[in-house]
């Protein structure tokens, strides 16, 4: 069987797992304050062009997105996102558990629309009565958002300039930060990004580690103790240097960058397979996520196969479907795929 299920369907990429072989019998501190942990963010604030940034290193993408808007937030604000934003539909109500309310606003190809945006705070402040409601407190994005697609450098200014407008921060979830870095229809770079955002995260679990995500803080406003509350919320791992060890081989000669390109390349002739078999497809993703319709009958003859993830139904006979690349997608899955369709 072949599988386009998601980008974290392989453990590590090699090299990472090297990196943590040849380490692994060091004796070293816990909590990340170990070496590994140190050059890492050494290596990602260099990479950022941000020098005065603090990073720091979670496990996963869920506890990332809510311990961060948890610490920033106060017990009577919210966290302005996308309907379809992950920390709105895809995490259990996780932001919700930790005391705060995710305010959706809609989305355009997963995208929220600055003009939206702005409108939305805007009329919070209008009503007479927002001292009773829960006030927008951060603007959450996803880069690249749920549908793959991207924000281009102008709709980030826009929305980082309504950020500093309303004295709010903008945290952007990175958790496939590399695939949109590496897009060939993007004009963002990461030291955009770390200018542009208050707080960001890069990704590591779908981007060719085991697991964990590097929290970037770009504005000196890393929340006061942050590493108490990150524990507090039962997300400091013992060993750090788990983490650490992988972010050090990932920005260590471009491996992240390179891992990402891969994912690219092989999501561009999985695009061409796809076109070539007359494939319908739900909108149009410029990363390593692609989206297509196909008939119930066709998915029940790729059953036990080919994995994929179901996205919604599209009607009563037919279901929109995600195939996504990686770093370890090959030539050979995706001429299986052709064969299969």
């Amino acid at each position: 069987m072949i599988s386009f299920e998601s980008d974290y369907i392989a453990g590590a990429h090699p090299q990472v797992l090297k990196h943590l072989c040849e380490t692994n019998l060091e004796v070293l501190s816990g909590y990340g304050s170990d070496i590994y942990c140190k050059t890492a963010a050494d290596k990602i604030k260099k990479a950022c062009e941000c020098e005065d940034a603090e990073v720091f290193f979670l496990a996963g993408g869920t506890q990332t997105n809510s311990v961060v808007i948890s610490t920033m937030l106060k017990d009577y604000e919210g966290v302005v996102a996308a309907v379809t934003g992950h920390v709105s539909a895809h995490e259990a109500g996780a932001i919700e558990y930790t005391g705060n309310k995710v305010l959706t606003i809609p989305q355009h190809d997963g995208k929220i629309d600055p003009k939206e945006l702005e409108e939305y705070l805007r009329g919070f402040y209008a009503d007479q009565n927002h001292e009773h409601m829960v006030f927008p407190g951060m603007v959450y994005i996803s880069h690249p958002t749920e549908y793959g697609t991207l924000y281009s450098k102008q709709e980030l200014e826009k929305i980082s300039n309504i950020c500093r407008a309303f004295e709010i921060p903008l945290f952007m979830d990175g958790a496939r930060l590399g695939y949109g870095l590496m897009s060939k229809q993007t004009d963002v770079s990461l030291p955009d990004i770390a200018r542009l955002c208050d707080v960001f995260y890069i990704g590591g679990t779908k981007v060719g580690a085991l697991c964990g995500e590097a929290v970037v803080f770009t504005k000196n406003n890393t929340p006061k103790h942050f590493m108490t509350m990150v524990k507090q919320h039962g997300a400091l791992l013992a060993k750090g240097r788990l983490l650490g060890v992988q972010f050090d081989a990932l920005f260590t000669n471009d491996l992240y960058f390179e891992i990402s390109r891969h994912a690219i390349e092989m999501a561009e002739r999985l695009k061409d397979v796809l076109i070539e078999k007359g494939c319908t497809f739900y909108l149009e993703s410029p990363t390593n996520q692609q989206f297509i319709v196909l008939e119930d009958k066709k998915l029940e003859l790729l059953k036990g196969k080919v994995g994929y993830s179901f996205w919604e139904k599209a009607d009563n006979t037919h279901t929109v479907i995600r195939l996504a690349t990686s770093w370890s997608t090959k030539q050979e899955d995706i001429d299986k795929l052709s064969e299969l369709l």
